[in-house]
């Protein structure tokens, strides 16, 4: 017997354009990955990072800023030029992110706050210089958390802090900007970046590591800045199949 289903009751709506979005991070893995996705779904990125961004075909003439997101200040001044010439803003990527791994009686404690200064100290100045212009466009924020934001291991304690301290601030912006600015939280799994390259041997991914690739963690970015207006992601968590740290 065949069951006739109910036809919807609505129509599905069209996304929202991808528009102007800033990217921290943008010179290499998760943030260059999101800021070409955006090229190339039409939009155009606004990159920021540490180091100049090496231009491709699709990055060739987005605007850039080189800024340290340890300088919370500065960044903010950074970022508020930066705007200022763009005229305007849709949506904040805060890909940027670092780590020093080790014991935390062992990390120098310049090395372990740096970490806590640009993932979590350096996302919400980021942000804090972004709201203006996002609440003009009722625009949209991804940020970038991890799989240990959640799950604590061992010799990151800098890390954890820091991702835990992410999930909690997204997660009360959430409520704090409901209806005015969408807010997504991103967790990735890990991903095949250079983010782990220079590091002991014992704190690398091994030979057989299963790592997602980040251009697919960049197309649920795209998918979460694109929702139509008054539906949105809260929460996505995108890793491998066989990722080791999630659940």
């Amino acid at each position: 017997m065949t069951r006739t289903l109910p036809a919807p009751t609505t129509t599905p709506r069209a996304p929202r354009p991808v528009g102007t979005v800033l990217v921290t991070g943008a010179a290499s893995g998760l943030g260059r990955a999101v800021a070409t996705s955006i090229a190339a779904a039409g939009g155009t990125p606004l990159l920021l990072d540490r180091v100049p961004v090496e231009p491709d075909p699709l990055l060739a003439d987005a605007p850039s800023v080189v800024t340290d997101l340890a300088d919370g200040r500065g960044s903010e001044a950074a970022i508020g030029r930066l705007l200022s010439d763009a005229g305007g803003l849709d949506g904040v990527v805060t890909a940027a992110g670092t780590d020093r791994c080790g014991p935390m009686a062992e990390v120098p404690a310049a090395e372990w706050e740096r970490v806590i200064g640009v993932n979590l100290l350096g996302t919400a100045a980021v942000i804090r210089a972004a709201l203006p212009a996002l609440t003009a466009s009722r625009g949209r924020i991804v940020t970038v958390a991890s799989t240990l934001g959640v799950r604590a291991l061992p010799d990151a304690s800098a890390y954890c802090a820091s991702k835990f301290g992410v999930v909690g601030m997204t997660r009360a912006l959430a409520a704090e900007l409901a209806g005015t600015v969408g807010v997504t939280l991103l967790v990735p799994g890990g991903m095949d970046t250079a983010f782990f390259d220079g590091r002991p041997a014992q704190y690398q991914p091994g030979p057989d590591a299963q790592l997602n690739d980040p251009a697919e963690v960049a197309d649920a970015v795209v998918y979460a800045l694109t929702r139509p207006d008054g539906s949105e992601v809260r929460e996505m968590v995108v890793c491998a199949s066989t990722e080791p740290s999630w659940p």
